[in-house]
């Protein structure tokens, strides 16, 4: 569609918000601003991880380092997220026995346990020896 002035609608557009592009909006008086944030995740204790992970046996599929064994994969130097962790762990499919509440009593076990695995250093490559 032409304007009488022989510029299109979309010109008009353009050249209205040419001078907005990269600008903060100016606060509106009396209005409030609100940003919803995720809840933070509790801080774990890598300390504390390394106990439980021991204590509840995670080593015996995982290996002492979270780098994977027999029975369960590598989780570490880095494991699913916090909240992934905690769902599988309390309802897990496959393989693994579930943590429910009755074992495992808390979540923040679960964190802790997250902050050690996160804590473990990456495997370093080895070198094949020549043939």
């Amino acid at each position: 569609m032409t304007l009488t002035t022989g510029i299109s609608i979309a010109g008009v557009l353009t050249l209205s918000t040419v001078g907005l592009v990269g600008q903060t909006p100016a606060p509106v008086p009396g209005a409030t601003t609100s940003v919803q944030r995720p809840a933070a995740t509790p801080a774990g204790n890598a300390e504390n991880g390394g106990i439980l992970f021991m204590k509840y046996g995670c080593y015996e599929c995982h290996g002492r380092e979270g780098q994977g064994g027999f029975a369960g994969p590598r989780i570490a130097p880095n494991p699913p997220s916090v909240t992934t962790l905690i769902r599988y762990v309390r309802a897990p499919r496959g393989e693994m026995p579930p943590y429910t509440e009755k074992l495992l009593k808390s979540d923040q076990d679960l964190i802790d346990i997250h902050a050690y695995l996160s804590s473990r250093p990456a495997a370093r490559p080895q070198a094949i020896p020549p043939s």
